[in-house]
């Protein structure tokens, strides 16, 4: 115990000289009025160039595309120089702060009032900090390469997970300004769950921090399912990245003032819900785990150049991200099934929405998937106050790149026999993402040329990435002894509706567009059938046939119209097994579902 004692001393002494004598960023926090979410912030500026000199808060936050003003919740802003003398300050646009006239040293304070837990703001009040560090810490750009000494000053009974390096104390070290402005960290009364995993002859740790309202059992129950997640996804790279400390932290936020959300980071991430594992959580929570942490390989080292060097000035507009989310999204769900989370049944169920609304939507006709992905700074979180026609144009690269992800894996399986996505992914894993070498959209298609032939490749890249055409998802899923199916009599509007006001745009080419709906306008009766609260217009077009043509009155500009349209049947398709449909399932469809959904 004693020796114990005398080496973290002598370890402490050491780590404090060496601070000492470099040149740091200092940030201090403190949260003496958490109870009105707000942050006391200092930060010390030092070995600055003579002139005018600039500091500002972020507009973006790594792992999302969209801006985010963060500069809206910082006040009472002051400057100084290292003798403590007031420094004159200067705004020359929102989100900036410049001074003059300084000794070398600027120490500036701030408050923060921060009151949303999620992936891309911070969250203070008295059960947490959780700091997402754009939204929370100030930065100069013109020192982006100075290491950087963060001071936590947590409150009683708080812990402190983040995957900033420990130094002494409460104080965490960063290499650089862009580790730091990805480094996640949650304060609060959390649960600690570890277990060390051998890749690649190096022994590293993965970590829950789990700030939840339940128990220690629900706690040990819920990691045994993120264990397997982490080892289904390992077993698709043959190893984990190696992260930088040694170690990865999941930041899992499952309290009732938290928001829904998902953040990846290069060796953390944050899932948060509203959801407590005894409230849903146990299993509702897992799909998110499964997602960011696929993202440790792909998009933290499996990463576009069009990221490189993400901007906290302004939005970074991708191509990629049909690859980078969507492939991470077809395999979200996969791994639950082969982590034994999620039956087989329930996993091919799970493919109809995607699937629906990928091959129905207008959108394709508009935009193909790398035009989709470059929306994400309009759509990825992004506010706007006027009406946009996104139903119509625009494709989620998530769910696009998901249904493309499971028709280029079923694909691979069809017609090239011993071939998968998953070994597809590791061979761009080999090529870009262990050197950390940024790739592009051809980059991807040379990979996938090399791992299953020229011919394949291009076709798929033409056809399907550069183009907006869809696969022929019934022979794909013939194989693994899946099908497609249709309801031959149910009749398709193509307009959602509550209480007879139409709530989105209607589909292009739909019997609601035709004839002429919009938004907000409201249906009071079709033929002879007035709407009311128990007759609604689903229920009513229930009766009707394809073909069926008529005659709608409705309210615009408290103006009664009629209008008539022809009724079409219903272009959405049910995902389900051959067994469930009655079909004979032959024993080498058993089997290439079994090498699809199995446990690796």
């Amino acid at each position: 115990m004693r020796l114990h004692f005398f080496k973290t001393l002598v370890l402490s002494l050491c780590i404090t000289t060496i601070a000492s004598a470099q040149s740091y960023i200092k940030y201090d926090i403190s949260f003496n009025n958490a109870v009105h979410h707000e942050a006391e912030i200092k930060v010390s500026f030092t070995k600055i160039k003579k002139g005018k000199f600039s500091f500002r808060m972020s507009r973006t936050s790594p792992g999302r595309y969209a801006i985010h003003e963060f500069a809206k919740n910082v006040y009472n802003v002051k400057a100084t120089d290292s003798k403590g003398k007031s420094l004159k300050i200067t705004r020359p646009n929102p989100y900036q702060w410049d001074v003059d006239n300084h000794d070398g040293t600027v120490i500036v304070t701030y408050t923060l009032f921060a009151n949303r837990g999620g992936g891309t703001y911070a969250q203070i009040d008295e059960t947490h900090a959780h700091l997402n560090i754009p939204a929370t810490f100030m930065f100069a750009p013109s020192l982006k390469e100075t290491p950087i000494q963060v001071t936590f000053n947590p409150r009683k009974d708080w812990k402190i997970a983040t995957q900033l390096k420990p130094m002494f104390d409460n104080t965490y070290y960063a290499p650089n300004m862009q580790y730091f402005m990805d480094s996640p960290t949650e304060l609060s009364n959390h649960l600690v769950r570890s277990f060390d995993v051998e890749s690649d002859g190096e022994k590293l740790k993965v970590k829950l921090a789990l700030h939840n309202i339940g128990t220690e059992a629900e706690a040990d129950q819920y990691f045994e399912s993120v264990k397997k997640v982490v080892l289904q996804q390992m077993a698709v790279f043959g190893e984990l990245p190696k992260f930088d400390y040694g170690e990865y932290v999941f930041l899992a936020c499952y309290v009732p003032n938290a928001s829904g959300d998902g953040m990846e980071h290069r060796n953390s991430t944050v899932v948060t819900s509203t959801r407590a594992l005894a409230n849903g959580g146990m299993t509702g929570n897992i799909g998110t785990v499964s997602h960011e942490f696929f993202h440790a390989w792909n998009v933290e080292r499996i990463r576009p150049q069009s990221l490189e060097p993400f901007s906290f000035k302004e939005a970074n507009m991708s191509g990629e991200l049909w690859f980078a989310e969507g492939f991470t999204s077809y395999y979200t769900n996969l791994f639950l099934a082969r982590a034994g989370l999620m039956s087989p049944e329930s996993y091919i169920n799970s493919l109809n929405g995607t699937f629906n609304y990928v091959w129905n939507s207008p959108g394709r006709s508009f935009f193909n998937p790398i035009e989709m992905s470059y929306q994400a700074p309009f759509v990825d979180a992004a506010t706007s106050v006027d009406p946009v026609n996104r139903g119509n144009t625009f494709i989620s690269y998530y769910s696009y790149g998901s249904a493309l992800g499971l028709a280029l894996d079923l694909a691979l399986r069809n017609e090239k026999g011993n071939l998968t996505l998953d070994g597809y992914m590791k061979s761009v894993w080999k090529s870009y993402g262990k050197k950390e070498k940024p790739y592009t959209v051809a980059n991807l298609n040379d990979v996938l040329n090399k791992y299953a032939g020229k011919l394949f490749g291009n076709y798929f890249f033409s056809n399907f990435i550069y183009k907006s055409a869809m696969p022929n998802y019934q022979a794909l899923f013939k194989k693994v002894g899946v099908v497609l199916k249709q309801d031959s009599e149910k009749v398709f509007f193509g307009a959602s509706t509550s209480n007879g006001v139409v709530r989105n745009n209607p589909q292009i080419g739909s019997p609601a567009y035709k004839a002429g709906l919009n938004t907000k306008d409201k249906i009071v009766a079709i033929d002879n059938h007035v709407i009311s609260d128990r007759n609604s217009v689903n229920k009513i077009l229930s009766n009707y046939k394809i073909g069926d043509a008529i005659t709608i009155q409705f309210s615009r500009y408290n103006q009664l119209r009629t209008v008539k349209t022809t009724l079409i049947k219903d272009p959405r398709y049910t995902i389900m097994t051959y067994e469930k449909a009655g079909l004979e399932l032959t024993p080498e469809m058993l089997k290439n579902r079994k090498a699809w959904l199995d446990k690796k």
